[in-house]
């Protein structure tokens, strides 16, 4: 799918946004590298939980649409120099309790030959909101 000579753009960005909001783990990871990382926002350590690999990438995606089945990244902007991105968002979901998030965030990425090699992800520490009621 790409090779050296090519370049993520903003487009590509808000494509890999959308394959988020639709939960597409498959869509995601054919825009990551053969050795991509992702480091959550949130975790043990200074970089919050690093996952290493195709398999852990993907498991580690999975993980956040496990622990909000309604997660969505909502306003999203991209931009995009040389091989480096960011893109901004907002980020919504509801927890199995029933505790609301809703906080701005942004994902550093690193580019290789066309892909994302690295994925680091930051989001800003609110208190949950109250749980929504039926």
């Amino acid at each position: 799918m790409s090779n050296a000579n090519e370049r993520v753009t903003v487009e590509t960005l808000q494509a890999f946004a959308e394959a988020w909001n639709r939960h597409d783990a498959e869509a995601l990871m054919s825009f990551m590298t053969d050795d991509c990382v992702f480091e959550a926002s949130a975790g043990p350590e200074v970089y919050g939980t690093r996952y290493t690999g195709p398999e852990a990438v993907r498991a580690g995606y999975v993980e956040v649409w496990t622990a909000f089945p309604d997660a969505h990244w909502a306003n999203a902007r991209h931009f995009v120099q040389g091989e480096r991105g960011v893109s901004e968002w907002t980020f919504t979901g509801t927890r199995a309790d029933g505790t609301r998030v809703e906080v701005n965030g942004c994902d550093l990425f690193t580019f290789r030959n066309g892909k994302i090699a690295l994925k680091n992800s930051y989001r800003k520490n609110r208190p949950p909101l109250e749980p929504q009621r039926s």
